[in-house]
């Protein structure tokens, strides 16, 4: 019930003040919110509470923005990038095409996929990339929350596992997200993926093998992740120090290589013009790095009050700072690693979260969105408490 409150208090907040579509999801989610209160209060039922606030606070906004609103530009450069790939090898459209700040595509590779259905000549909602992104991030969590979840009988796992992922969905974190359409849960659901995999044992036998074997399919899961917009990758040497100080540098070692190999395979497949015309590499590095930098001619033209993009609509002295202050926060959080290394995944996650805090706070061209990492991050440690290794929490109760 105070988790439901703190939702309610937020959406309420946003009611007044937002504008646009996420005061449409927000009016959706005071009635979602509200009647799960109201049940919590009544009877107690968990389940219930929960499908109904996914129901009102989720599905209807999804589907209501879905067919009420035109498609969002995030989602148009998906589906343009889709229909490129299978034309011309690559995602990215070339120089001489680049004509305004939406000719830009700042995702990796493996976001085209959720295209595809369009391209394919699929309409409505099935061709929709906004709907197979929230498809993709609930299946994605799922399956983190099932490896998370402690061992114990399969109804009562399945039941936690359920009501985990509907809480985490229902949140204004990943909800207004899923609502409005935005491509940052799917690549959160495969963070919170990889960390659940770096804390469940591995299947080979003996400690050291399991712990190598856990490293490598959790590089593998980000690598998934970092392939499908840049915001992952700090996860990976956050990950990699953590491997290191826990289970030694073999297991660090296995999980950066099944990571880059990740990457590298995956561009191949989604973007194979790459390897082979430096005009689509070109292209690729400026849509993915130089464009979120704002170091392209055409900048985006998303405003926030955040200090760095503050700093960056002061003018070129202020970008040169903006991107000198990000630089910085890099460097002190690679120090902070090398000097510390998080040895558990709780202290993992705390810095992963802590780190993007600062990157967003300090980047030239980042809006309030992007704090769906941070706060993810801390919302699975509250659903999860991975401080502890699984063999502990065998046969005990998550109660939510």
């Amino acid at each position: 019930m105070a988790a439901y409150g703190v939702f309610l208090a937020y959406a309420a907040v946003s009611a007044i003040f937002a504008r646009g579509e996420d005061k449409v999801w927000a009016i959706w989610a005071v009635c979602g919110y509200a009647a799960a209160l109201v049940i919590l209060w009544r009877s107690r039922a968990r389940t219930a509470a929960v499908l109904v606030s996914v129901s009102v606070a989720v599905l209807a906004p999804l589907l209501w923005l879905s067919f009420a609103y035109p498609l969002e530009t995030g989602m148009a450069v998906i589906d343009r990038s889709a229909v490129l790939l299978i034309q011309h090898g690559s995602p990215y459209l070339p120089s001489a095409q680049v004509t305004s700040w939406s000719s830009y595509n700042p995702y990796l590779p493996v976001m085209t996929l959720f295209g595809l259905p369009h391209a394919a000549g699929l309409g409505g909602l099935a061709g929709n990339p906004g709907v197979w992104l929230a498809v993709g991030t609930v299946g994605v969590l799922a399956a983190a929350f099932w490896i998370a979840i402690p061992r114990r009988p399969f109804a009562s796992r399945r039941r936690d596992a359920l009501l985990s992922v509907a809480v985490a969905v229902a949140s204004p974190v990943i909800g207004l997200n899923l609502a409005v359409i935005t491509t940052d849960p799917p690549v959160l659901a495969l963070m919170l993926l990889a960390l659940a995999r770096a804390a469940a044992p591995g299947r080979a036998p003996g400690p050291a093998r399991a712990a190598i074997t856990r490293a490598a399919s959790c590089g593998a899961v980000l690598g998934v992740a970092c392939d499908l917009k840049s915001t992952a990758w700090l996860a990976v040497p956050v990950m990699a120090a953590m491997f290191a100080a826990r289970d030694g540098a073999r297991a660090a070692a296995r999980f950066l290589v099944a990571a880059v190999l990740t990457v590298v395979v995956l561009i191949a497949a989604l973007a194979p013009a790459t390897f082979v015309k430096g005009e689509a590499a070109s292209a690729m590095v400026r849509d993915s790095v130089l464009f979120p930098l704002g170091l392209t001619r055409d900048k985006t033209p998303a405003e926030s009050l955040l200090p760095g993009h503050l700093l960056t609509a002061m003018g070129p002295a202020g970008h040169v700072v903006s991107v000198s202050l990000l630089l910085a926060a890099g460097l002190a959080i690679a120090i902070s690693l090398l000097i510390r290394p998080p040895r558990d995944l709780s202290a993992a996650c705390w810095r992963l979260a802590i780190g993007l805090a600062l990157i967003f706070l300090l980047g030239p061209n980042v809006r309030f969105g992007y704090f769906i990492y941070p706060l993810g991050l801390v919302g699975w440690l509250a659903l999860t408490n991975p401080g502890r290794p699984p063999e502990d929490l065998v046969g005990g109760q998550n109660e939510m």
